[in-house]
């Protein structure tokens, strides 16, 4: 069964989102800090910036389910301060959604309390970010991992927000058994309890966040997905590993196991797409795993495909 509901505070209608502290780190990167009454704290969030003041769009970037805490991972383990230097749109990088899928969860969990991630990227930080930085209100959305699923779920359900949406090694629909299994082994390697953010898995709060069942809602957008088939390749060999997180040859087994079912899942996903008839460009790799190193190369091509959207 699922839980019984925590009694949480409700949130405090009289107050608004809220800049309360922007550093500027770097010529076309400010770091906001942004008081949060959906989430009841206050939120860490990187922006892009060309400069200026001509109308410009902007791209949200999410993590995958390893976020870091002050900083988005795409800042500092994908590259995209430099990536992004020079081209007219405000990538938005928030920080902190560690194990969150980026959704409104249902019950209060133990270690994360009771986010309300949908709420905030769609609701709050929008018109502080066109307001601050020149917003032309034309948005995207793209992430990694569990932040690839949660990109597709918010441009299904907030279709008015976003006009394109990419996702990197993630698995966007979450109904039918292996999928489900997805979300919630995504979520037990952080010691996060699945069912507190979406109830019973298979119920409606898990069909109403997956996109396979609202396709409809992404015509006309441009849309992008890609993922590695698992197999371990070159850059897989040659690339820098961390020894805190175990054995070499442990790290490659392990975002090859990962990659699998993101490929699986993603494949599943474009199927359903090109059944429906909504056009969209992938990216599928016959070799490659879990990994920024593989993400770095997908990032030009995403941009590329959601970029005339714009």
């Amino acid at each position: 069964m699922a839980p019984a509901a925590v009694a949480d505070a409700a949130p405090d209608r009289h107050r608004t989102a809220k800049i309360v502290a922007a550093k500027n780190v770097a010529l076309n990167r400010v770091d906001l800090t942004v008081d949060s009454p959906s989430m009841g704290r206050k939120m860490k969030v990187t922006v892009l910036t060309p400069g200026g003041d001509a109308p410009r769009p902007a791209l949200y970037m999410l993590d995958g389910a390893d976020a870091g805490k002050d900083v988005s991972d795409w800042i500092t383990k994908g590259g995209a301060q430099q990536y992004f230097a020079g081209r007219n749109v405000n990538v938005v990088l928030p920080a902190g959604g560690e194990a969150s899928f980026y959704t409104n969860w249902k019950y209060s969990d133990a270690k994360l309390g009771k986010p309300q991630w949908e709420t905030f990227l769609t609701k709050e930080l929008p018109p502080l970010i066109d307001s601050k930085f020149h917003g032309s209100g034309r948005n995207a959305v793209m992430g990694l991992s569990m932040g690839g699923q949660s990109a597709f779920a918010l441009a299904v359900r907030h279709p008015e927000l976003y006009r394109g949406v990419a996702s990197l090694s993630g698995c966007p629909p979450v109904t039918g058994a292996a999928n489900e299994a997805y979300v919630r082994s995504t979520l037990a390697k952080s010691g996060v309890d699945a069912v507190k953010m979406w109830g019973k898995p298979g119920g409606d709060y898990w069909r109403a966040h997956d996109p396979s069942l609202r396709l409809d809602a992404l015509r006309g957008k441009q849309v992008y997905i890609s993922a590695g088939s698992g197999a371990i390749g070159p850059m897989d060999l040659t690339a820098t590993y961390d020894p805190s997180d175990g054995p070499k040859d442990a790290q490659m087994a392990a975002g090859s196991a990962l990659e699998v079912g993101a490929y699986r899942c993603s494949l599943e996903f474009a199927a359903q797409m090109q059944s429906a008839g909504v056009a969209f460009t992938q990216g599928f790799r016959l070799i490659g795993t879990h990994s920024w190193n593989y993400w770095k190369q997908d990032l030009p091509n995403a941009w590329a495909t959601l970029a005339p959207g714009l």
